[in-house]
């Protein structure tokens, strides 16, 4: 049973890195005006990850709100 539970909790772990992988790509695949209103929506909770996600790229791009 414990292998088995290792085994899933593995998974699990690979499936939320994965989808965490495809979520920061697909804001990295925003225009600028869709990246900005991505962070217009999450600017009253900052510390969220997508907000940070968020900030990080507008950041890199040189962009401010």
């Amino acid at each position: 049973m414990l292998k088995t539970r290792i085994r899933r909790l593995s998974h699990q772990r690979d499936s939320a890195a994965e989808q965490l992988t495809a979520i920061e790509a697909s804001i990295v695949a925003l225009d600028d005006e869709d990246l900005l209103d991505l962070a217009d929506i999450f600017r009253a909770r900052a510390e969220t990850p997508l907000a940070l996600i968020a900030a990080s790229e507008m950041t890199r791009r040189g962009l401010r709100l």
